[in-house]
């Protein structure tokens, strides 16, 4: 019997490689005019994953297209709140026109780890969303500030990232450090093994935690992300595991 995993990518990025990645996963999260995407990608990402019978999911940051939703901004609540309700509709409503459905939002970047960290950044997002009053499921890191937020509120879905680094408090290390992010096929591959079958999260320590983790993240920008899921295809199809929706 085939185990399944699901999969999901950040799309409508401006990257190069939009269609070749979506026959390869299983979700995609899609940018929605926050840090980066427009009317233009949100359709066509939309249309793509439709096609693929992909899921569709929103993709909200903070509003920094200079730095790509990598940096922390100091924002209002009601600003903050107008920014994600105004991007997670956008997407919703295009996906609706295209004949498709919400299926998640996941955040983006500094917000996606402010919102881990930070129990007052993690209220505002729930509550935003709350207001929201639409049928989907909230993608969240493990052991965060949002998860326990969300809980009993939406139905969650833990995540865990294929090509990051972790600490042993969970947290990803920053980008800005080294190690950061796990390029190597072969490495992206042993991380996602370890996770799936031993639940498992090696830290950059040496030191493993549990992870029980529902859908893994490969981002769209990572170097050679289209090499690099097509080669965890190929391993994990020959320990048994299928990438679901691919």
């Amino acid at each position: 019997m085939k185990k399944y995993i699901h999969l999901n990518c950040d799309l409508g990025e401006g990257g190069s490689f939009d269609e070749e990645l979506m026959p390869l996963i299983s979700a995609c999260n899609i940018a929605c005019g926050g840090h980066a995407g427009n009317l233009e990608t949100m359709h066509r990402t939309v249309r793509l994953a439709m096609e693929h019978k992909v899921e569709i999911g929103a993709h909200p940051s903070y509003p920094d297209r200079k730095n790509f939703g990598r940096s922390v901004m100091e924002m209002s609540e009601e600003d903050l709140k107008l920014s994600i309700e105004g991007q997670v509709l956008s997407l919703k409503q295009i996906a609706e026109s295209e004949g498709g459905k919400l299926s998640h939002v996941k955040l983006h970047g500094a917000l996606y780890n402010a919102a881990a960290k930070d129990e007052n950044i993690a209220r505002i997002v729930v509550e935003c969303l709350e207001d929201l009053d639409g049928d989907f499921t909230l993608f969240v890191p493990l052991n965060s500030k949002i998860a326990d937020m969300a809980m009993g509120k939406f139905e969650l879905i833990f995540e865990a990232f294929a090509d990051r680094n972790y600490h042993e408090n969970y947290s990803l290390v920053s980008r800005s450090e080294k190690h950061a992010l796990i390029n190597e096929k072969e490495s992206v591959f042993e991380h996602v093994f370890r996770m799936v079958n031993d639940h498992k999260i090696r830290c950059v320590s040496g030191v493993e935690i549990p992870c029980e983790a529902d859908t893994f993240c490969m981002h769209s920008d990572t170097p050679s992300s289209l090499e690099i899921l097509n080669y965890l295809h190929k391993k994990l199809a020959e320990r048994g595991f299928q990438i679901s929706n691919a």
